[in-house]
């Protein structure tokens, strides 16, 4: 049995989702050429640079995915799909080799306005806020856009605590935080 090597599309995409996750997206294209082991002129046929390359890995990362099968595994009930992906961030944010969210990561870190990962972080957390939204709905939540945002500030504040202070558990914080949000579904600040 043979097993066929990558292309060398999905080798930079592989390299390069590893080291700006584990660097940052300002790792250097030498170190992403040398971990996909392509040469640079494959960089440019295949994603136009190092923005384009970047862009793609947050594109493609099956992150928003991974949220909806977190919810679908807790079954059917609204409440507990939502607190779900607070127990799954406990077990993300406990892990060797946390580093926060890449979107958010990566957000920050580019400061031009006009990089192409810009627009695939709001379309990561667009589709988030409406994961949220339909979940909100089916809970009865009065107000199921201004839910999802909420439950998005304690997402980001348990990724972004998670890696600074991990031995603080802030995903078991923020779910309780979250159960509030339910319990008093028609309370807004």
């Amino acid at each position: 049995m043979t097993t066929t090597r990558p292309g060398p599309r999905e080798r930079l995409v592989e390299a390069a989702r590893d080291l700006t996750y584990t660097q940052g997206v300002h790792v250097g294209v030498d170190a992403i050429l040398k971990r996909a082991d392509v040469a640079r002129r494959s960089l440019y046929q295949h994603f136009g640079g190092k923005d384009g390359l970047i862009a793609e890995v947050l594109r493609s990362h099956p992150t928003l995915a991974r949220y909806s099968e977190v919810m679908d595994e807790a079954g059917d009930d609204p409440r507990a799909r939502v607190l779900a992906v607070f127990d799954e961030l406990e077990v993300i944010t406990q892990r060797p080799g946390f580093h926060g969210c890449r979107y958010t990561s990566a957000d920050v870190a580019l400061t031009d306005p006009a990089h192409p990962a810009h627009a695939e972080v709001r379309a990561f957390k667009d589709g988030l806020h409406e994961l949220f939204v339909s979940e909100l709905n089916r809970h009865g939540h009065p107000d199921p856009e201004s839910g999802a945002v909420q439950l998005l500030v304690l997402i980001d504040g348990t990724l972004a605590h998670g890696i600074t202070r991990p031995d603080a558990h802030p995903a078991l914080a923020a779910r309780d935080m979250a159960e509030m949000l339910l319990d008093r579904a028609g309370t807004r600040h």
